[in-house]
């Protein structure tokens, strides 16, 4: 059940340390407006300050579809060029590449545009059988703003990003597994949100800092080159040696019994 609305365009749900932010504008397919961009910007950084939550699940309402990108109703055109500039830099996805908790995107129906962007800034993306994906920004006169021409092919590679950008072509679900756009399908679009929790709650019960850590070593190196990766995942490596989680994971295992973990 949620707990908390936020200016009625998201909703936050906690359930078993997996903390759901839920776009709530089903009829409007979870299309983005400035309320929505605020509102998610604040359920993210509530829930990864929150000591209760360890992994964090976002999701659009209704059964059209995650989310069918910018609301047009709120596009006009831009009067300063500059002051347009300023205000999309930094962008407000880019909340996400601070959340240090891991991320999972559940997708459903419609996921275009702006939809899109959102999925691919987060950590692991999984999708219902019926989900639609696609990026029609260039039909438009414009190219992604939130991420897509910088994510997309850090994920698909250039060749199949590029295909995707320059077309607008829409792909179904198959299509984005078979190309690594989402690592999974659910079993039926009704089984999403349940798989997506049982995945986020096995994630939710590892150590909390070594989740954290493992996040930064493969999202930080990619920017790096392979020396500077190596570094950065070694370092990480050892601070873990020094949490009372990695101590408690040995003595389980001596032991043969199932950790019990603190987040320390």
């Amino acid at each position: 059940m949620a707990d908390e609305a936020i200016e009625r365009t998201v909703q936050i749900e906690r359930i078993n340390r997996v903390g759901w932010v839920v776009l709530d504008r089903p009829n409007q397919i979870n299309a983005i407006n400035p309320a929505l961009r605020t509102d998610v910007t604040q359920a993210l950084e509530r829930l990864d300050q929150d000591p209760d939550i360890r992994v964090i699940a976002l999701r659009g309402s209704g059964d059209r579809g995650f989310c069918a990108g910018a609301d047009i109703k709120f596009q006009s055109d831009a009067s300063s060029l500059p002051a347009l500039r300023d205000g999309m830099t930094p962008g407000w996805i880019e909340v996400l590449d601070r959340i240090r908790k891991p991320v999972v995107a559940a997708i459903h129906g419609f996921c275009l545009g702006g939809g899109v962007e959102i999925a691919l800034a987060c950590d692991i993306r999984i999708a219902a059988p019926n989900a639609v994906f696609g990026l029609p920004e260039t039909g438009l006169g414009l190219i992604p703003g939130g991420g897509g021409t910088q994510r997309l092919p850090r994920i698909v590679g250039l060749g199949r990003a590029l295909d995707l950008l320059l077309t607008g072509d829409r792909i179904d679900a198959t299509e984005a597994l078979r190309i690594g756009l989402v690592s999974r399908l659910s079993a039926s679009p009704e089984s999403l949100i349940e798989e997506v929790q049982a995945i986020a709650e096995r994630i939710a019960s590892k150590p909390a800092t070594a989740s954290a850590f493992v996040k930064e070593a493969a999202r930080d190196g990619l920017e790096l080159d392979l020396r500077a990766g190596l570094k950065l995942e070694k370092d990480l490596f050892v601070l873990l040696m020094s949490t009372e989680d990695r101590k408690e994971a040995a003595r389980a295992f001596k032991e043969k019994r199932p950790p019990a973990f603190t987040g320390r």
